[in-house]
């Protein structure tokens, strides 16, 4: 089995969610949001290296954070970028060795040990795996001068971590930013490659909002 990194993003404010901190470090269950997504991968890989991406004025909160809530997962931090594709890039200059390397939003603690399987796995055999599920609701595509119904079963929503051999994503982050890159999918594919999709699970919610927050709270209250 490779060597798995996980590289998580946690660049966000609190601007949506109408708070004083940035969403990352809102307290759930006791302790911040951040520190749920480190514990979901540690407890599907302990020998996972795992690598957090923070903006250069939140890292000595941080730090004070740990030490407030004597988190002791091993993990690496460093300082991100402009966007989402500069800060991955320099979490990916902390990987080292080939590996299978996942990308993650710090905001994401409920993937599911199922999904984190799938993702590693299916990347160990094919390059990449990213985690996606079924739309759930009626879609339609906005035109210039009235909207269309699209065919939902074609559709799917897209999920982290995103999963790829290190090299292959090392080579794909060496091109210059484009606002088209979406995500770490995106970047991969633009150099080339086909991306494969697995089952994420529909629990696994990015949050942003005060909803997201009330409902990643019941689930962590629920079953973790």
């Amino acid at each position: 089995m490779m060597k798995r990194y996980a590289v998580i993003v946690a660049g966000g404010s609190g601007t949506r969610m109408g708070a004083d901190v940035p969403k990352q470090f809102l307290v759930v269950k006791n302790q911040p949001v951040l520190m749920h997504t480190i514990e979901t991968f540690h407890r599907f890989d302990e020998q996972m290296e795992l690598i957090v991406v923070l903006p250069q004025d939140q890292i000595a909160y941080w730090d004070q954070l740990c030490k407030t809530y004597h988190f002791s997962i091993q993990h690496r931090v460093i300082a991100g970028g402009e966007t989402r594709f500069h800060s991955v890039k320099n979490g990916l200059s902390l990987v080292k060795e080939p590996a299978l390397v996942g990308i993650h939003d710090g905001v994401r603690p409920l993937v599911s040990s199922e999904t984190l399987q799938r993702c590693y796995h299916h990347a160990e055999a094919l390059g990449n795996a990213i985690p996606v599920i079924d739309a759930f609701e009626s879609v339609r595509h906005l035109g210039d001068k009235a909207s269309k119904a699209l065919d939902r079963s074609k559709i799917k929503l897209v999920q982290t971590p995103q999963v790829f051999h290190s090299d292959l994503l090392l080579r794909a982050y060496e091109v210059d930013f484009n606002e088209k890159f979406t995500d770490d999918a995106s970047v991969v594919e633009a150099s080339g490659h086909i991306i494969h999709l697995v089952a994420g699970n529909r629990e696994n919610i990015k949050i942003t909002t005060p909803l997201d927050l009330k409902i990643a709270e019941l689930f962590l209250e629920s079953f973790f």
